[in-house]
């Protein structure tokens, strides 16, 4: 019996997931930021402002779906410099379009950039005292929480920029996903792609998916390497072009990831994982145990496509496609207990 693990209805829409503004620390304007990105092919863009949600609903159209949402941090306390600093940052992304309420709002404390200026524009639980941001495993497992209970999309942003490691991330809970690749840092200079970590949290038992996004400031120059707006994306299969449909898709897990290459689809039989991809150099397949799979193109020559077996030790499995650049498209992990293998 053949399992789509990415539907076969839809089509896919690219979208960047964490997006900066003027309205916080960005250098575009938002309509500025609808102009570059649909420039480049994409469909919806997460605007995340840090730390103030405002709706640009009015900027949707045909083409062009922007999803409200804002970027949180909780820093650790006690260190003199900035850069000695651990910090956790995270993307909530309203799954409907009129839930315009912020979870963990405080109007005197976090605020900063530009967000200081727009903070009368935020809507927030008037009843609820001032909320307290606590830079440990139960402070930020409980902002994550509030904000999955009160109906956004979670994930957990940038670990190598953020300084932070494996006894941080692993006590993390609740996120939908994290990103795989944060391409803003990587324009920084970052090593911001972490499969590795990834795994790490997969293999805890965390049952959560991974995205690619580009953190875009936009404070280099246009046409250079320092631009980082078109790095990292996620390719959404949905129905239609609407809000809920995406944020849906999203919330089921119908996408991946990308830095160039594509999964055109993917796909259990027969005790078998298949994947047709874009030309690529490389498919690697993991399954989250000592166990791993390879195929690579003949010199000066490509692969679309691949398929392994699975076996019922495999605790889960996920596609990575690697193309002539090196750049990287991941799947989801799909956990196999969900599967008859």
């Amino acid at each position: 019996m053949k399992k789509y693990l990415l539907p076969q209805e839809g089509k896919f829409y690219k979208a960047n997931l964490h997006c900066h503004s003027v309205l916080s620390d960005g250098k575009l304007t938002p309509e500025e930021l609808k102009e570059e990105y649909k420039g480049r092919g994409y469909s919806v863009l997460a605007y995340t402002d840090h730390d103030i949600m405002i709706s640009h609903q009015d900027l949707a159209d045909d083409e062009f779906l922007p999803l409200n949402g804002y970027e949180m941090e909780v820093n650790e306390s006690g260190k003199q410099r900035w850069e000695d600093t651990k910090t956790c940052h995270m993307c909530l992304i309203a799954l409907e379009p009129d839930n315009l309420k912020q979870v963990c709002w405080h109007p005197d404390n976090y605020l900063f950039a530009n967000a200081v200026k727009h903070k009368d524009k935020v809507q927030f639980y008037e009843n609820e005292a001032p909320y307290i941001r606590e830079y440990s495993a139960q402070g930020v497992s409980d902002m994550m929480k509030r904000g999955r209970e009160q109906g956004f999309f979670v994930t957990y942003n940038h670990p190598t920029w953020s300084t932070e490691g494996y006894e941080e991330y692993i006590g993390y809970h609740h996120m939908h996903a994290m990103e795989i690749c944060n391409y803003g840092c990587v324009v920084e200079g970052y090593e911001e792609y972490n499969p590795r970590v990834y795994d790490d949290m997969l293999r805890a038992g965390k049952k959560l998916y991974c995205i690619g996004a580009d953190d875009n400031h936009n404070r280099g120059k246009k046409g250079t390497a320092d631009w980082d707006s078109g790095g990292a994306w996620v390719m959404i299969k949905a129905k239609e072009l609407e809000y809920r449909t995406i944020t849906k898709a999203l919330e089921e897990g119908n996408f991946y990831s990308s830095q160039g290459p594509e999964i055109h689809e993917l796909w259990l039989e027969d005790g078998r994982i298949h994947v047709n991809t874009s030309e690529a150099e490389k498919i690697l397949f993991n399954f989250g145990n000592r166990q791993a799979g390879g195929f690579a193109a003949e010199e000066g020559q490509s692969i679309s496509r691949a398929s392994m077996e699975v076996e019922a030790s495999n605790i889960y499995v996920r596609v990575t496609v690697i193309d002539h650049k090196g750049r990287c498209a991941n799947s989801n992990a799909y956990f196999l207990e969900n599967f008859v293998v």
